[in-house]
């Protein structure tokens, strides 16, 4: 069966110092997800995919940013019917390292625990014995 293609927004294309008309930006939905896109000659290839209509109009607009057209060069897209763009979630950071636990927190139960040796120190070398001033004149 053919999928209905639903309208879900628009995108404006300047042309100089004109405004174009929309291009009109179509939802299809089919067993593995939803597709945005227009229909209209030569944006027809800027298509996103996704799970939901939100996630595939998250992938559009990626997508319509890569196409080559500088920001003031269009307006939009404008979303209609509830659709809000699904950004991916950001990556969570990096969990902090864990604190090393002490030696004491570390030992069984009943085990008495034997603190570590301090590290040894070298005797600094001699330095050398002042000599007297020689302050005869």
């Amino acid at each position: 069966m053919e999928h209905l293609l639903e309208y879900v927004g628009s995108v404006h294309i300047y042309l100089g110092p004109y405004r174009g008309n929309p291009i009109a930006l179509y939802l299809k939905r089919t067993e593995t997800g939803c597709q945005i896109g227009p229909k209209a000659y030569p944006w027809n290839d800027v298509v996103g995919s996704g799970e939901t209509p939100n996630k595939a109009a998250a992938d559009f607009e990626e997508k319509w940013k890569t196409k080559g057209l500088s920001a003031d060069m269009y307006s939009g897209p404008s979303w209609e019917g509830g659709i809000k763009p699904e950004k991916p979630a950001p990556p969570k950071p990096p969990a902090a390292p864990k604190p090393a636990v002490s030696a004491a927190a570390a030992a069984p139960a009943g085990q008495s625990v034997v603190p570590a040796a301090p590290p040894l120190e070298t005797a600094p070398a001699p330095a050398l014995a002042a000599q007297p001033v020689d302050e005869s004149n």
